[in-house]
């Protein structure tokens, strides 16, 4: 599910008009990354919470010449931690069919379609 599809399905649960809810999204998201940037958590309880942690720099192989080593330096990257009522969930729905049907949707949809580039396939 994207962004336009859930603001869809909130504004039809919600009553309210499907703009306003992707207004509502779009604030919600640029609050997460300036409260992320400024070092802070984003907690919704029972669903999860949102981190921002550093990883490592490390040395890594060159993919195009695996003798060369290089270094990789150290990045922030965005952490999700999911909470109680979101594993629980998950585990109560844990029958084949939802199962395949969540990891054929996560296969559908790789990074480089969202961001617009075409993939090889």
């Amino acid at each position: 599910m994207n962004k336009i599809e859930l603001a869809d399905k909130i504004s039809e649960k919600v009553g309210l008009p499907k703009a306003q809810v992707e207004h509502i999204l779009n604030t919600f998201v640029d609050v997460t990354i300036d409260t992320l940037k400024s070092g802070g958590d984003v907690t919704l309880t029972g669903f999860g919470a949102f981190s921002a942690r550093k990883r490592k720099g490390r040395e890594g192989i060159n993919p195009r010449n695996p003798s060369e080593k290089i270094t990789i330096p150290s990045v922030v990257v965005a952490k999700f931690k999911a909470g109680k009522n979101l594993k629980e969930a998950l585990k109560a729905s844990g029958n084949s069919s939802s199962t395949e049907t969540a990891s054929s949707e996560a296969s559908d949809s790789s990074p480089t379609e969202e961001s617009g580039e075409k993939s090889e396939e």
